[in-house]
C-alpha cells in the first residue's frame, strides 16, 4: 500500500452506488455523553433507551469522514471498526450496498487483507464501511501505538480508493472507551 496522500472516494461514485428511495424517516439519534478529547481522537458514550455503545473516534483527518472503534455494553470484548463518509443527502433505506476487498496497514506493519461491507442507514446521510477482522485485538494494539492507519478499498477496474487516518491520541481514546464500556471509568455513569 503506498503512502501517497489520501484520495477520497469520489462522491459521484458513492452516489452511483446508492439509489435513494422516497419517504425518508429520521435515523436514530443517540445521546452522547462523557465526551473527552485525546489529540486527534475523542472518546464518548452513546445511549438510546437501554442501548449503550462506546466509541473512540478520529474526526481530524477529513472534514467528511470519520474512523471509529466501537464497543457495546455487555459485549465489550467484541469491538468493531467502522469508517463513515458523509453523503450529500439522507438515504432512503437501510441496506448493505456492497462487500469489497480492503487492506489496512498501521505505519510499517504488515498489510491486513480483509473485507469491508458498505452500508447505508435509512434517514442518515452517512455511508458506512464495516470491516471484517479476524484479529481485532492485534489491530487495537497496533492502533494504540501507531502513528497512521492506511485504508485501501478495491474498486474493480478503477484505481483503489485510499484513505489515511491519524492515530495521534488513539491509544488514550481506545483505553478510555474500553474503560467506559467495562464500567471501570469513574465517569462512565456521569454526563457532562
Amino acid at each position: 500500500m503506498s503512502r501517497t496522500s489520501p484520495r477520497p472516494f469520489a462522491p459521484f461514485a458513492v452516489t452511483a452506488l446508492l439509489l435513494a428511495s422516497p419517504g425518508l424517516t429520521q435515523a436514530a439519534s443517540f445521546n452522547v455523553t462523557s465526551t473527552d478529547t485525546h489529540e486527534h481522537w475523542q472518546s464518548m458514550a452513546l445511549s438510546l433507551g437501554d442501548e449503550r455503545h462506546f466509541r473512540a473516534v478520529e474526526t481530524h483527518s477529513y472534514s467528511d469522514a470519520t474512523l471509529s472503534l466501537n464497543a457495546t455494553q455487555g459485549v465489550c470484548d467484541l469491538p468493531w471498526l467502522e469508517m463513515r463518509v458523509t453523503l450529500e443527502q439522507q438515504q432512503g433505506e437501510s441496506r448493505a450496498v456492497n462487500l469489497v476487498p480492503a487492506r489496512l496497514r498501521i505505519d510499517d506493519q504488515p498489510i491486513i487483507d480483509t473485507m469491508a461491507e458498505f452500508i447505508t442507514e435509512r434517514g442518515d446521510d452517512g455511508f458506512y464501511a464495516h470491516f471484517y477482522l479476524s484479529d481485532m485485538e492485534q489491530l487495537i494494539e497496533e492502533m494504540q501505538s501507531g502513528e497512521q492507519l492506511f485504508i485501501g478499498f478495491d474498486q474493480n477496474e478503477q484505481e483503489p480508493w485510499y484513505m489515511t487516518f491519524s492515530l495521534e491520541g488513539a491509544g488514550d481514546a481506545i483505553t478510555r472507551m474500553q474503560a467506559l464500556c467495562s464500567g471501570t471509568a469513574a465517569e462512565a455513569a456521569s454526563t457532562p
